[in-house]
């Protein structure tokens, strides 16, 4: 998953046009609470690429909202990331193929619908079939029926519904895969999956305009580019009920500018220090400063659609380029060890266990000047002479590392041309030219993990044709692998599968791993219990106000 946010409105919205800010007059000391649960978080945020179905959301800032709107069959700890059951009662299965699912009785959406089976399968079905163009219905491919209702050969779609799901009862439903998946229950946990309530297919447009959810909180409102109202929903049937009364989601297009406010008593969380303050921040915030491993990694990717970037001898470019990155120096100097340098292409947290392989990438990651331009000049030159990196300006710090990346290839190829910076307006704008194949250079590539498994962060991105596989970039030999190890139900044995899958990845340096990420925040004095989960977001509903 990316990243994006949502927004705060009305009167606030000429300002944020002009000054490229977020209104602070409403902010942290106006929100209320005396620790009785009826405060309102005020917290920075940025709209997001798209409306918020949840198979249509594959990028952060809509990602915080669904996890505040939706529950699923499975939700995973904020602290371990273990796939704990939800609104899940059982999931059963004897051939890791076809798995029989019971829904939990007595949840609710918002509006007084029961959740049931077929909540379950109506939504998946909508998000597989291609008519509804949804960006997550690569995540039910594995169900018998997705050629029919998604096909990718450019063939027309001849079915609307999966035909490996069938209710069964109310709340019960089967799944049938079309290949073995000993993991299937453990991504259900995903927003994807989320159930749908009936009003979200009888009057599609005005769902879109005040979502409802079963989670939680409730939509209360949203102006694009300002603000969106969470407020919480006092009839919540779940354990996990919100501990304050709302989340006001800011907009900001510079989180320097949130950063300032949360200092201002303006605003009450920031949940991405900008890099330009992280040297301050255990200063300025003391114990209110959050800095903690995250399920988060930094690439470069490439567009494999441009044939300049995909001919013979590139690969050796692409891991020259890898070579002439100083990572020690800086994750050290703009990151201030908030980051770590990366060698492998998933993250730490998953554990040895879990697939993380320390050094998997080898020499490829290793900053050696000498033998980056080696490689470069082997592989026939930077196409055009010059590489662009390009990325959005509006969140995340992004400049500065650009810069530095660019300044260690340039000192490396002892050329200062050789790399520049391509700085996209806003995160939207930049996630769109991505997904329009509109890249002519390399770009950033963030990837949150969607579930806590080492599927998660190489099929998603490295497949072919796979949802976020936004440079194109495709290896049988890395797909097989890839194959074998959903198959696999001996975990040590898949996790093996998946780092030879690794290794190919590597070979030919689909992308470049730069940092595993830290998830970083700060709050003010009006709030206690605040944490980050391993998706580097905040657990919004065990958050106090005082």
């Amino acid at each position: 998953m990316r990243g994006a946010t949502h927004a705060r409105w009305a009167a606030c919205a000429a300002a944020v046009a002009l000054a490229a800010t977020a209104c602070g007059d409403d902010g942290g000391g106006d929100s209320g609470g005396d620790g009785d649960g009826s405060g309102i978080v005020s917290s920075s945020w940025g709209d997001p690429q798209n409306p918020l179905e949840p198979a249509n959301t594959n990028e952060v800032q809509g990602g915080k909202v669904l996890d505040m709107l939706f529950r699923g069959l499975k939700r995973y700890d904020a602290k371990t990331g273990k796939a704990n059951d939800m609104l899940a009662e059982k999931i059963e299965t004897s051939d890791s193929t076809n798995f029989t699912v019971t829904v939990k009785s007595g949840w609710k959406f918002s509006n007084g619908e029961a959740v049931t089976a077929t909540s379950f399968v109506d939504a998946w079905n909508y998000g597989a079939s291609l008519k509804n163009n949804q960006k997550n219905a690569y995540f039910f491919g594995y169900i018998d029926g997705y050629d029919k209702t998604h096909p990718e050969d450019g063939s027309k779609q001849t079915a609307d519904t999966l035909s490996g799901l069938k209710v069964t009862g109310d709340n019960t439903f089967t799944v049938k895969l079309n290949q073995k998946f000993s993991t299937f229950p453990d991504t259900l946990g995903y927003s994807a999956f989320s159930p749908l309530p009936k009003a979200f297919f009888d009057d599609h447009a005005a769902w879109l305009n005040k979502p409802v959810g079963n989670g939680p909180y409730t939509v209360d409102s949203y102006a694009k580019g300002s603000v969106m109202k969470m407020r919480a929903w006092a009839q919540y049937p779940g354990e996990d009920k919100a501990q304050n009364g709302g989340v006001d989601l800011k907009v900001y297009t510079d989180n320097n500018t949130a950063y300032t406010d949360l200092m201002a008593g303006n605003l009450d969380l920031v949940d991405d220090v900008p890099a330009s303050q992280l040297k301050n921040a255990s200063s300025d915030l003391g114990d209110r400063y959050i800095n903690t491993p995250a399920g988060i990694i930094q690439t470069l990717a490439f567009p494999f659609y441009d044939k300049a970037w995909d001919k013979d001898g590139m690969e050796k470019v692409r891991t020259g380029l890898s070579r002439a990155i100083d990572r020690d120096q800086i994750t050290e100097t703009i990151f201030q060890k908030t980051r770590t340098p990366a060698s492998d292409w998933t993250s730490p947290v998953l554990g040895e266990a879990g697939g993380f392989k320390e050094g998997l990438c080898g020499d490829a990651c290793e900053y050696d000047p000498e033998e980056a331009r080696k490689l470069i000049e082997e592989g026939g030159g930077l196409p055009g002479g010059q590489v662009k990196i390009s990325y959005n300006a509006d969140t995340g710090s992004h400049k500065e590392w650009v810069d530095a990346v660019c300044n260690s290839v340039n000192n490396a190829l002892d050329n200062d041309k050789a790399c520049v910076g391509n700085p996209i307006g806003t995160f939207a704008d930049f996630r769109n030219q991505i997904t329009q194949s509109k890249m002519s250079g390399p770009f950033r590539a963030g990837w949150q993990m969607d579930y806590p498994l080492i599927q998660n962060f190489l099929q998603p991105l490295y497949y072919t044709n796979a949802s976020s596989n936004d440079g194109k970039w495709t290896n049988a030999e890395f797909d097989k692998l890839v194959n074998e190890a959903n198959a696999e139900t001996d975990q040590a044995k898949a996790v093996d599968l998946f780092q030879q899958a690794e290794e190919v990845l590597r070979d030919d340096m689909g992308a470049i791993p730069l940092w595993y990420q830290n998830g970083s925040a700060g709050y003010s004095e009006r709030l206690s219990d605040v944490a980050l989960n391993q998706f580097s977001v905040p657990v919004y509903n065990e958050i106090k106000v005082s």
